[in-house]
Order: C-alpha cells, then structure tokens, then sequence
C-alpha cells in the first residue's frame, strides 16, 4: 500500500503522511496481518472486525493487570496560578487523586478569557526527566518539549498530569515507584497504572466546564508517547492522538523495563504486538512522529499493517507517520506537523466513524 493516494479533499500535508517507503529498512519488523480472526480467517467487514478487536483488547488487559477506576471524575484543588505568553495562557498547578488516597499534581493550561468557552481538551504526557510535569507547562527545559504551551496555543484547554514513576518514586531511582506499585497492585504492570492514570487524567479534563468532551487528544513524547499509545487504544474519547518517538515496536524501546511491560515480552509465548495494539485507536486518529531513533522509517511496517482496520471505516487519512530524521528530538517540523493534526481531526475534519 506504498504510496496509496487518498480522498481528493484531504490536503496535501495529511495525505503525505500515508506514504510510505517503497522499501523498508533493513532491521525493521514485519508485524503479522492484523484484520484476521482468531482462527486465521479474513475479516472483510467493520462486524467482524468489532468482535477480533474485543478479543485482542482482552487479550491485551489480561497481560497487563488493571486497576479499578471510580466512576466520578476527580476534584482537584488549585495550589498555584499564574500566566505566561504574556498573558495569553492561565496556567494552574492541581492536585487531585488518580486512585482514593493517592495524590497527584499536573498543570492545567487554558486560553485567558472566558472559561465556559467550549474548547478541545489536550491531555499532554511529560518525557522521561525529572522536571516532569513544568516541562510541558513551559516552566523548565528546552522550548520543544513546553507541549502544552504549545496545544494551549492552539486554543486549546491542556492537562499535563505526572506520571507515578515521580509521584511515587524518588528522581533517579524509578524502581522505588515500581516497588510501590507491586506493593499496591501485586500482578500490574507500569504500562497498566500508566494507562489508568492517563484515563483519570482524561475524566478529569472531560469535565472541565469550557472543555468540549467530544474533542479530547492526547499528546507525548518519548515516554510521553508510550502513555499515548496505551490510551488511544483504550479510551475511546480520545478523537486524535499524537506519539513521537516512543518506539512502536516493542524491540524498538525499553518496554521490557520493569515500569513498562516487564520481561514477559521477551518469553517465548507472549504472543503479541503493537499493531494489534495500534490497530485498537481505528477509526480514530492516530499519527506517529519519529526520527530514525526510537521510531522512524523503521515504523512504517506497523502502520500499514493496521491500515486495513482504517479503510473498513473509510477514514484512511486517519492513520499516519511523519520521519523528520533528526533522531530522538521534536523538532519545528515535528511541533508544526504534531499542531496540524490536532486541528484538523479536532475542528476541521468530520469525524465519520463514530
């Protein structure tokens, strides 16, 4: 499927974003055939495609433990405010709880202005530092990484939530966070608390007042983008989702770290892999962003594994793959490519698959 055109009226940044090499690099999986039933048959329509994906999602939470989450959204409570971008972007530290006596902090930035506004909503995953959550809220590192200055920008209402590695755990030392975990949740994996955390952080946004909760996103990078993945597949309020450089094949990253998945990816047995995963976000929007470092031309495989989920909804455009090249980075063309797509599959395009 190299190079398949799509719709005439999808613009010409998306539909570059589906064509993929003629030929894949040396070293690159070749995930297996996603659209065939247990038994190895074909599925030719979105039917038989709903029931394999109920058996590859329970397949998927059997492996990975899961946490009870309550009903209501979370309260928070507001510990600091102040603004940036001259005034444009409210910023607000929250503490809230993800599980019932178990607090955490994340960054709440909104356009200034009038909060009943019905916006988008943008869950926004720190990388792996240990600034954590004042990386995408803009208050430390590299201008790249102030992701949810940058989807606040856009309009958009952002949530920066930590990840329990640090909010349990001590800096340099995330096995203590892991200790706590198999203490707590014997039998979970980190990817599972990831991914619970991540659904609390998506209640807790839904909510909001001025916060449209039929246009939720989620956005990362690097261990950013591995929570992104995970949620996308298993929520599906999110409507658009942006992962870079998380690695997508399982060998591609550390996801054998006792935080992630643990060793039991590398047993003989597992028996699966993250195109069956990948293939759970169809039909809602999905772009992967790499630079030949944890994901790149390498990647492509997965992608077009999965596309043939997409074409049973007719929302090809949907799944797609930027390679900007500059390795483990998120770079102007990243950033820029990463913004087109939140607007186009949040405001501009009709989303026929719901």
């Amino acid at each position: 499927m190299a190079g398949a055109r799509l719709r005439n009226e999808d613009p010409e940044w998306l539909q570059q974003l589906a064509c993929a090499p003629a030929r894949y690099p040396d070293g690159a999986d070749r995930p297996g055939p996603v659209v065939f039933d247990a038994e190895n048959r074909p599925i030719a329509d979105r039917a038989g495609w709903e029931r394999r994906r109920g058996e590859l999602r329970a397949r998927w939470l059997s492996r990975l433990g899961e946490i009870r989450t309550p009903e209501p959204p979370p309260a928070y409570d507001v510990l600091e405010e102040d603004e940036t971008d001259g005034g444009a972007i409210r910023r607000r530290l929250i503490r809230y709880e993800a599980e019932a006596g178990l607090p955490v902090e994340g960054y709440l930035l909104r356009p200034s202005g009038d909060e009943s506004d019905r916006r988008p909503g943008v869950v926004v995953f720190h990388s792996t530092t240990d600034e954590t959550i004042r990386q995408p809220a803009g208050l430390e590192g590299p201008a790249d990484k102030h992701i949810g200055v940058q989807m606040a920008r856009l309009g958009y209402v952002a949530f920066c939530p930590r990840n329990f590695l640090w909010q349990y755990g001590r800096p340099g030392e995330l096995a203590a966070a892991v200790d706590w975990l198999r203490r707590r949740h014997p039998g979970v994996t980190g990817m599972a608390k990831m991914l619970h955390d991540a659904r609390r952080a998506v209640d807790l946004l839904a909510s909001l007042a001025g916060v449209d909760a039929t246009r939720i996103g989620a956005i990362g990078h690097s261990l950013g983008a591995k929570e992104v993945l995970y949620l996308a597949a298993f929520d599906e309020r999110v409507k658009a989702a942006v992962a870079s450089e998380g690695g997508i094949g399982i060998g591609y990253s550390n996801w054998d770290a006792p935080w992630y998945l643990g060793d039991q990816v590398t047993r003989p047995g597992f028996g699966l892999d993250h195109a069956q995963l990948l293939a759970l976000v169809a039909p809602r929007a999905f772009l992967l962003i790499g630079g030949d470092s944890a994901d790149g031309a390498r990647s492509w495989p997965y992608v077009e594994a999965v596309r043939p989920v997409w074409d049973l909804y007719g929302r090809r455009e949907a799944i797609g793959l930027l390679n900007h090249g500059q390795g483990h980075e998120y770079p102007e063309e990243a950033q820029r490519t990463a913004e087109r797509w939140m607007k186009w599959f949040l405001e501009e395009a009709v989303f026929a698959g719901e």
